[in-house]
């Protein structure tokens, strides 16, 4: 059984140390590939050194290149060239992480509009995917992209965490859609379990976003708290219960997915 992790925040600080330890229990755990996500210019060229860095048979470990948009107040007429010369590199599949966030507001939201359309307008111009962030902005957000998405070669919305409204708007837009260890908390996660099924087989992938969403539902606990791609089993075990299917079903159709949507190479 092969797992995809679509999205791994590898360069995060936590994991300066271990970074090679982690992607060693991640494939003893069967998550054969991972997709690096870059939330900044300096995250993206982090998260294309560790692909360098830890697989050198350049076929298990890729990445995304993106200004997220908490980071949205630092984008400038020089980011979208930096970006350019990111995207062409072989390991650097998707435009992304970017997207809005009108929760936390961290940039104020016509620089994370104006952040977006600018990295839609590259994805389009390179033909590239987009992974997508959005909180509490779903209409916003399909909005922007609607007069985008007949250019795009594909997008999904990562680690959806919304309700109903907001997952069919995405998918009449044709998107694909990410599930994390959200799904797996008790407190906030569960409005999500009659929503997967309703994601077509084909527009749905796993993702961990270690280290954050550790699932709550994970036994024995890490001591450090911290979430990380080996417990990308703990999300396949929760999905598949709340859609039916087996866990090697859930598997098999989220992999096959990954690998159409980012461009990855087959293994088997």
């Amino acid at each position: 059984m092969q797992l995809i992790d679509i999205g791994v925040n590898l360069s995060h600080p936590t994991f300066a140390s271990s970074a090679p330890a982690v992607v060693e229990r991640a494939r003893a755990a069967g998550v054969v590939q991972m997709v690096l996500t870059g939330t900044s210019l300096e995250e993206s060229e982090a998260a294309l050194k560790l692909c360098r860095q830890l697989d050198e048979s350049r076929l298990h470990l890729f990445s995304t290149a993106g200004v997220h948009p908490h980071d949205a107040s630092h984008w400038t007429t020089d980011s979208a060239s930096q970006l350019r010369g990111l995207f062409a590199e072989p390991e650097v599949r998707a435009v992304g992480e970017c997207g809005l966030d009108f929760n936390r507001d961290f940039s104020p939201r016509p620089l994370q509009e104006r952040a977006l359309e600018e990295q839609l307008q590259l994805a389009v111009e390179l033909q590239l995917p987009v992974f997508l962030h959005e909180r509490d902005a779903s209409d916003r957000l399909l909005a922007i992209l609607r007069p985008f998405r007949d250019h795009l070669p594909a997008a999904v919305v990562h680690c959806f965490t919304g309700e109903k409204q907001a997952l069919y708007g995405y998918l009449d837009l044709d998107l694909h859609v990410g599930i994390t260890g959200w799904i797996c908390d008790e407190r906030r996660g569960t409005h999500l379990h009659p929503l997967v099924k309703d994601i077509p087989t084909g527009r749905l992938m796993l993702e961990s976003d270690a280290p954050y969403l550790l699932p709550r539902t994970l036994r024995p606990k890490p001591k450090s708290g911290q979430n990380e791609p080996a417990y990308l089993l703990e999300v396949l075990r929760e999905v598949a219960l709340h859609r039916g299917e087996s866990e090697a079903s859930l598997a098999a159709h989220t992999t096959r997915c990954a690998r159409a949507f980012f461009g990855l190479p087959d293994l088997d």
